[in-house]
């Protein structure tokens, strides 16, 4: 059962020119986290930025921090991101050589510990990883590059992770929460929370936006429609 609804604006389809007026405004429309993806050209086919654009960009955001790490190895760089000011870092189990370890580290530097799963990435780790974690976050494309269109079996993977998710807050009493990336926009925002999410991340659908508040509260409404 959802009963909550996080809007993660990506800052990877933001102005990186005036990256620091862009997370105040989407803060401003209503963000709940400010979701900061992380690229090494290594994991993924593509290089972002590092923890120095993170503590830029601390300052502008009263929202939580939600880093994702698409790099490998892990573990290097985590403390340098908690130290940059992140609230949640997570990481693909793929990329880490000792995924307990990992998520043990994340936890250590002050962190709330992430799982990242592709969309061909089974949901097994979390057979065993679960009650450690604050955030399981299913792609809904490849990772890599901002823009793409959302993967409609991601629907089916969805319902199965919110399932392990309400018996672990059944077993244990703590929030996990579930978030979805890619290809999330006001037309299938809805079915997308249908099928369990409580947490999305959007990136051309806000800053593609003339208005950020507007798109916010459109995604906002559609989720409480579904």
């Amino acid at each position: 059962m959802v009963t909550s609804c996080r809007i993660a604006p990506s800052l990877l389809s933001a102005d990186f020119a005036r990256l620091g007026e862009e997370v105040r405004a989407v803060v401003a429309a209503g963000a709940d986290l400010v979701h900061f993806d992380v690229m090494d050209n290594h994991y993924v086919p593509n290089l972002t930025v590092g923890p120095l654009v993170c503590e830029a960009i601390r300052p502008h955001s009263s929202a939580p921090i939600d880093v994702h790490l698409m790099v490998e190895p892990v573990d290097r760089i985590v403390p340098d991101f908690a130290k940059a000011g992140a609230s949640f870092i997570s990481f693909h189990p793929e990329a880490s050589r000792h995924v307990d370890r990992t998520i043990a580290l994340i936890r250590e530097s002050g962190c709330r510990p992430g799982l990242v799963f592709n969309p061909s990435t089974p949901l097994d780790w979390l057979d065993w990883t679960l009650d450690k974690l604050d955030l399981v976050l299913l792609m809904s494309v490849n990772p890599g590059f901002g823009g793409q269109s959302f993967l409609p079996h991601t629907l089916e993977k969805l319902a199965d992770a919110r399932r392990r998710i309400d018996a672990a807050r059944e077993r244990t009493g703590r929030e996990i929460l579930l978030e979805v990336d890619g290809g999330v926009k006001v037309d299938n925002i809805g079915a997308i929370a249908k099928a369990g999410a409580d947490t999305f991340v959007a990136g051309s659908a806000i800053f593609g936006a003339k208005d950020y508040r507007a798109t916010i509260a459109a995604m906002r409404a559609a989720v409480a429609a579904a």
